[in-house]
């Protein structure tokens, strides 16, 4: 099951949408709009743009992470860093196994 946005009022009596994941978790928040046909407009925006978009990393650079309290439980910082990840071969993996069955080839026995 996908996702589900819904439209509602804030406090403020703006319109705005949520993307909720299907457990429930509210995943985003859009920000103010001044009228329904807007936000409607934003959902359709966020559907377009975001399907599989690039991720752009504007964190600051860590060399160097928090050690722990306990010194024989502390990780080496070497080892902290997972491997690095190919997100686009990542994402055509992802929607070749999710597309249905390619062609084939012409079928040869038609009798």
């Amino acid at each position: 099951m996908a996702g589900m946005f819904e439209l509602f009022v804030d406090t403020e009596s703006a319109f705005r949408f949520r993307l909720t994941a299907p457990d429930g978790t509210i995943m985003a928040v859009s920000r103010p709009f001044t009228s329904k046909t807007d936000a409607v407009a934003g959902i359709a925006a966020v559907r377009e743009y975001a399907g599989m978009g690039l991720i752009t990393d504007s964190c600051p650079e860590v060399n160097e992470f928090p050690q722990r309290g306990h010194d024989d439980l502390a990780v080496p910082t070497d080892s902290t860093r997972g491997p690095k990840i190919d997100f686009h071969t990542r994402a055509r993996a992802v929607r070749a196994a999710m597309s249905g069955p390619r062609w084939a080839g012409a079928i040869h026995n038609l009798s």
